[in-house]
């Protein structure tokens, strides 16, 4: 069911699309029809049948006003949802009003409108459905036709099994969209994290994609200025010493010789370091890592361990910035140090960041990697590697708790696998190892790229 957009900045919004509901309601209906006309014509039970008629006939009406009203793409304010959820609980209290209440043995209905709150819209909303729920529950276990049965016969509920059903009713209703309710909230905030990882992926591409532009530009450029530089080069000997023409053609000049070595700086940023941005060897990378987190007061130490030749390949911004945020946020919790060690065979690549700082605390620990789990208290990255403010860091109030999701889902893509933990006492601090398989990440042997 579609029971959400993503607004301009990623994030999730709780509507409903109209068709969504007409759809569900005309299933009602069709129900409802059926059911009525087996029991009063099928089964012979005597029953106010034009009454019910009426009730869903209305149903069928509503959904045809609203399905020539509006276009099936229209998507309805959670307010309005709630209202025609609101409608339906009502609609269906009435057709059990006349059918024998709480002993009808589809008064479980009552249950569905709440369900379908639980799963799409919020918990306010989803509270007022089921109190309206329980509050027609309640009327029909006390006022109710009889419930239809043969030959006319009236059956005489016991008051005790009405009241189990409406307990057992209640309880179903407060259970079953309490669980709903909270895998509904685990999935949107699921996607509103991967909405915010995947903007901020597309933006390292498109970082990554500038370099290829500007070498463009600095081509198609090159021929035109060389025709100016040349023209205006040889306009400046023609005109005499002191000619207010010959200084503004050797202006000209000037400028267009400047411009030459600008294209010229571009293109040779593209042919020297294109193979350092797009394919550099593991312990490269992290130094780059390092350099940008370097400066404010934590040494950065980058330690190479690994056997045989070094990995190579090529650059992944999702990589690159999955790594930099575990980096940034020891950075930003270690006492004085920080180190990333870098290990690798023919089987497995393995990066490991520790810090000195106080360590994952045990509640941020169990719950590492999910989405919106924060004490952060700085006001640098989204969540903490220790899960605890540095001492004398500036405080803030707590962050979204998506920086290590993040990362997370971004090295995760990538094959990785992440294991966060803390040091063996007497040891202090976090540790955070980063294993991917070695093809998983296509690291290539340097001695089959040509590096500058």
């Amino acid at each position: 069911m579609e029971n959400g957009t993503v607004d301009q900045n990623g994030f999730f919004n709780h509507q409903v699309k109209l068709d969504t509901l007409i759809r569900l309601r005309w299933l009602a209906v069709a129900g409802q029809t059926v059911a009525i006309l087996i029991v009063h014509y099928g089964f012979k039970f005597p029953m106010p049948i034009g009454y019910c008629y009426v009730l869903v006939a209305i149903s069928a009406w509503l959904n045809v006003i609203l399905k020539f009203r509006w276009p099936s793409s229209t998507r309805l304010p959670e307010n309005g949802a709630a209202m025609q959820l609101a409608y339906d609980i009502l609609q269906l209290g009435g057709l059990l009003y006349l059918t024998g209440g709480l002993g009808n043995p589809f008064a479980f209905l009552l249950l569905a409108p709440v369900m379908v709150s639980a799963t799409a819209l919020s918990a306010r909303n989803t509270i007022f459905l089921a109190v309206l729920a329980g509050l027609i529950a309640t009327i029909l276990a006390a006022y109710r036709y009889p419930l239809p049965w043969f030959n006319g016969a009236i059956i005489d509920i016991p008051v005790l099994y009405l009241v189990g059903v409406w307990v057992s009713l209640i309880c179903s209703m407060f259970f079953m969209a309490t669980y709903a309710l909270q895998i509904a909230k685990e999935a949107r905030q699921l996607s509103d994290a991967l909405a915010a990882s995947d903007m901020v992926l597309a933006h390292q591409q498109h970082l990554s994609a500038l370099d290829g532009l500007a070498t463009a530009a600095a081509h198609e450029l090159g021929t035109p200025l060389g025709t100016i530089y040349l023209t205006a080069k040889e306009l400046a000997t023609e005109f005499e010493p002191g000619d207010p023409l010959r200084e503004d053609a050797e202006l000209v000049y000037q400028q267009a010789q400047r411009c030459r070595e600008i294209l010229k700086k571009l293109t040779s940023l593209s042919s020297d370091t294109d193979q350092h941005f797009t394919k550099m060897p593991l312990t490269r990378m992290l130094d780059d890592i390092a350099d940008a987190n370097r400066g404010i007061g934590v040494h950065i130490d980058v330690v190479q361990i690994g056997e045989g030749a070094e990995p190579v390949g090529e650059r992944n911004p999702g990589v690159q910035y999955g790594l930099g945020n575990l980096v940034e946020n020891a950075v930003d919790f270690a006492d004085a140090k920080v180190m990333i060690t870098a290990d690798w065979n023919d089987d497995e690549i393995t990066v490991i960041i520790s810090d000195d700082g106080p360590g994952f605390a045990p509640d941020i620990l169990s719950n590492i990697g999910e989405p919106y789990v924060s004490r952060r208290g700085r006001s640098r990255g989204p969540l903490s590697t220790s899960g605890q403010s540095r001492k004398g860091a500036g405080e803030k109030g707590g962050g979204l708790g998506l920086g290590f999701f993040i990362a997370k889902t971004l090295l995760e893509r990538s094959g990785a696998r992440l294991v966060f933990g803390n040091k063996k006492t007497p040891e202090k601090g976090a540790v955070i190892e980063v294993r991917w398989p070695r093809s998983a990440m296509n690291f290539r042997d340097p001695n089959d790229i040509d590096l500058v």
